[in-house]
């Protein structure tokens, strides 16, 4: 009864994606059933000892800092809504700090990097379908598996939309800009059909894959790191461009101009936002270089 009115209320009133929705029903679920095993009791009249006693049970379990963090603002969350509701009064995860997580440097591309990197393929076949995965994998920020795995149906160039399966079939749409779909509309109806028109003279079944290899067949992870690694030492970066670096240069790119956090958890598809807010840290260290170069008393 308290599920399915709280997810309700995530869908209807905080206007909450479904996979989003979806990870706090399986967050919350999990604490019920702790709250059944240990015979807690009614979770509305959970205390903030029993929080505590769940966290530290997630904790013996071996789960992350980050996945005991995620669990408590589920409860945060879920318990807000029983608040708002009337259901209970109060909230028993008020004044349970989070477990501090270790932080790591994010490592990215500056804008000049990621425009050689892009500028770096040729004119030739190979050349315009390096272009346009480049472009996409930039315009997406989509995952190594979600960029061999991609079919050509899942590129919309009419309206410029990317339909990502995303990980366990949770798919997402994702916008493309003009580059993009200028590099995937060149090799999809020029580079692309030559390869499959070929392909089908050999007798071949004709393949779904977006990104093809010189024999007509889906590319592999093997055949998308050589390629990123030929451009690596074309647009003479100094860091290895790896999928997740470009992820990551799309990421921070997006909130140095100024995107919100919870647009960029829904673009890269993260199930927990505090595996998004890591890219705050960047915009907030360039907000005071700015500070420090352009405020007249700032050192």
């Amino acid at each position: 009864m308290y599920l399915e009115g709280f997810l309700k209320w995530l869908e209807e009133k905080k206007k909450m994606s479904r996979s989003t929705v979806q990870a706090y029903r399986q967050d919350v679920s999990d604490f019920f059933r702790y709250a059944k095993d240990v015979s807690m009791g009614d979770v509305a009249d959970v205390t903030n000892t029993d929080i505590v006693s769940y966290l530290l049970d997630l904790k013996g379990k071996g789960k992350s800092a980050s996945t005991v963090n995620r669990r408590l603002a589920s409860l945060r969350t879920f318990y807000n809504y029983m608040n708002e509701t009337g259901q209970i009064h109060g909230n028993p995860t008020i004044g349970i700090k989070s477990p501090k997580v270790e932080k790591k440097d994010i490592e990215f591309l500056t804008l000049e990097e990621m425009d050689r990197v892009l500028a770096a393929p040729g004119d030739s076949d190979k050349g315009k379908r390096d272009k346009a995965i480049l472009e996409l994998m930039y315009a997406t920020g989509i995952r190594v598996n979600e960029v061999i795995g991609a079919d050509v149906e899942d590129v919309n160039l009419r309206i410029g939309f990317f339909t990502c399966p995303g990980d366990s079939g949770k798919a997402r749409i994702i916008p493309m800009g003009r580059p993009a779909r200028e590099a995937l509309e060149e090799y999809i109806y020029n580079v692309r059909k030559a390869v499959v028109e070929e392909a089908a003279e050999r007798g071949e079944e004709q393949e779904k894959a977006l990104f093809l290899n010189y024999y007509g067949k889906r590319m592999t992870r093997q055949g998308l790191w050589k390629i990123l690694k030929e451009y690596e030492k074309k647009a003479d970066i100094d860091s290895k461009l790896t999928p997740h670096l470009i992820r990551n240069s799309f990421a921070v790119h997006m909130v140095q101009n100024g995107a919100d956090i919870k647009s960029i958890q829904e673009l890269l598809g993260h199930e927990d936002i505090t595996s998004t807010q890591i890219y705050l840290s960047i915009a907030k260290n360039r907000i005071k270089d700015v500070y420090d170069k352009a405020h007249p008393r700032a050192l």
